[in-house]
């Protein structure tokens, strides 16, 4: 992660087991995650990488105009959406029902913990580039195996 609008700020990638915090940066609209240690400096995810929640995820789609919803889950997977078009924004919470966030439209102030990075990455993401578009989740062989991720699978058992 680090959408479009994001590249005037300072960034930094994502580590295992760090606690990220939902905020909009100074000088835009666009809301992101940064750890509670370093406001000002975005933290950039990689798709594939899990997220765990405090509580279930809240939304806000009108910028405060309408009131707020509920995802009904607290564990995600970070996606990337509308990749066609440079204009829109990209990043995106996958839920476990299946429903598809960006993270634009998280309410300020939730937090979440890192619980696992994409396939191939130790420890921490690095900056996103284009070609992490493809990235693997670490879990993606059991996937296909018709196994959940650890992170995921008790939450997804109901699919």
């Amino acid at each position: 992660m680090c959408d479009y609008s994001l590249h005037h700020v300072a960034s930094r990638p994502a580590k295992v087991g760090e606690t990220l915090v939902s905020t909009t940066f100074p000088n835009s609209i666009t809301r992101g995650f940064t750890s509670p240690d370093e406001p000002n400096v975005a933290v950039c995810l990689l798709p594939g990488t899990e997220l765990g929640f405090e509580k279930n995820v809240e939304c806000e789609f009108a910028y405060g105009m309408l009131s707020n919803k509920t995802v009904g889950a607290n564990l995600a997977r970070f996606r990337q959406v509308n990749l066609e078009n440079p204009y829109l924004h990209h990043d995106a919470l996958e839920f476990p029902n299946g429903e598809t966030v960006l993270v634009t439209h998280l309410c300020q102030g939730q937090r979440a913990t890192v619980l696992q990075l994409p396939a191939g990455v130790s420890g921490e993401a690095d900056h996103h580039h284009p070609a992490d578009e493809d990235a693997e989740p670490a879990t993606a062989p059991t996937e296909e195996a018709g196994q959940r991720p650890p992170a995921l699978a008790g939450a997804m058992a109901s699919d």
